[in-house]
């Protein structure tokens, strides 16, 4: 009988000490962000493993006419974009969209390699992100592709598929300082395999963004893209077409299933690389537009 109990006594004991080591286990941070995307940055989030997203982003025109178009609502020049993203295995998301603007189908994966945890064990979330995206537009409608021969003479279009594909991959690190402060900074390298004479085919950028919650439902956001002048890649004589810096602020509201954004930024693009190689709108100059992006999760 003291046998049993010096048993089932030392088996408590080794029980007591799991759970209390299980306890003590240092968790990922909650919620460092609501959604994985961020106006139209990426965020180190991603959803539980078997759940779908579908995500609509829009953007209005220039607000330059005021009150005459509803400060670009009804002006013409919008962009959409519609995606569905899914969750296969626990950290690993895929997706696929489609926007207006050239006609992009992108295709893109991201992966959060590491998670802050509650007691900075591991003090920053790291995610990689990567899109290839598929200029959709005939061929009549594209910039480039002309063939000049060695004695100058210009010949027909000689566009393939290859010439169409655009590439962004980006590093992405964040920390959640508190309840309601969190922080991202990232490098980007965006690389088109056609571009017009006056652009570049190789850019690199650097990123912040971040959030600051008002409400146990609502954050201030903001996202700042900034393409770097890097002569040994530059293509270019001058940087007269260098893009411009992309800047955006707004309001975020959220639930467990749904984020809202309603946002003001300069980029009409949507897709990343094309806002990183093309973007030549200046919030100094007028180049302000209204924007929204809307996320629904389903989990299964």
């Amino acid at each position: 009988m003291k046998k049993h109990i010096l048993l089932l006594f030392i088996l408590g004991i080794v029980i007591s000490n799991s759970f209390a080591q299980e306890e003590e286990k240092d968790q990922p941070v909650t919620n460092p962000f609501e959604s994985g995307i961020l106006i139209d940055a990426q965020t180190t989030v991603i959803p539980d493993a078997r759940t779908l997203e579908f995500i609509i982003q829009h953007k209005f025109g220039s607000m330059d006419n005021g009150t005459s178009d509803l400060w670009g609502i009804y002006a013409p020049g919008a962009n959409v974009r519609l995606a569905l993203n899914y969750v296969p295995v626990k950290n690993l998301q895929i997706g696929i969209g489609q926007t207006k603007t050239n006609m992009y189908t992108d295709f893109n994966a991201k992966w959060t390699i590491f998670k802050q945890t509650e007691r900075n064990t591991i003090p920053v979330s790291v995610a990689l992100y990567g899109s290839a995206a598929i200029d959709g537009r005939d061929v009549n409608t594209l910039e480039t592709g002309q063939v000049v021969s060695s004695k100058g003479e210009t010949q027909p279009k000689s566009i393939k598929f290859g010439d169409r594909l655009s590439y962004y991959s980006q590093l992405i690190i964040g920390r959640k300082f508190n309840d309601w402060l969190s922080i991202q900074a990232g490098a980007s390298f965006t690389h088109y395999n056609m571009a017009g004479w006056d652009y570049n085919h190789d850019i690199i950028g650097a990123h912040v963004n971040g959030r600051i919650k008002f409400s146990p439902q609502g954050s201030l956001i903001f996202t700042y893209d900034h393409p770097l002048k890097i002569k040994d890649i530059s293509e270019q004589w001058t940087w007269d077409t260098h893009p411009k810096p992309n800047l955006a602020f707004g309001v975020e509201i959220f639930t467990f299933t749904h984020a809202f954004q309603i946002y003001v930024g300069t980029a009409d693009g949507i897709v990343p690389q094309h806002i990183m190689m093309y973007n030549q709108k200046d919030w100094k100059d007028k180049g302000l537009a209204i924007g929204f992006t809307i996320t629904r999760l389903w989990m299964f």
